[in-house]
């Protein structure tokens, strides 16, 4: 069973940094594209950022493009996203997502995102 569990989370104040994690299981992760993702209670679901399998491939939602940095480690079956910057406005629920392997580059949609993970909490306050 496919499983992604993120972690990293936590409270920072705001121009700080923060890395999540996302160790995977249950699939070939090394020729799988990823996703990160963001869930706000007030403005919904948010795509953040995909990387290709081989990892020489990303993509950034304009909202985190220059601030977050995706990268993976193919060796341990592991996904990171890297948050530098952070404002007020990126607190929210961030999870790792594997996308369906019918949907297309940069899987910005929400019916390309197969798997999901239960999520960390990210909360950037003063």
């Amino acid at each position: 069973q496919v499983q992604l569990v993120e972690s990293g989370g936590g409270v920072v104040p705001p121009g700080g940094s923060l890395t999540l994690s996302c160790t995977t299981s249950g699939f070939t992760f090394s020729t799988t594209p990823m996703t990160w993702l963001r869930h706000h209670p007030r403005r919904g679901i948010e795509w953040l950022s995909s990387i290709n399998s081989a990892g020489d491939d990303v993509a950034y939602a304009d909202s985190v493009k220059g601030r977050f940095t995706i990268a993976r480690d193919n060796a341990n079956d592991a996904l990171f996203l890297q948050m530098n910057h952070l404002r007020p406005d990126d607190t929210a629920v961030y999870r790792c997502a594997r996308p369906n392997t019918r949907s297309t580059w940069p899987h910005t949609r929400e019916y390309a995102w197969a798997y999901w993970g239960r999520g960390t909490q990210v909360t950037v306050s003063s």
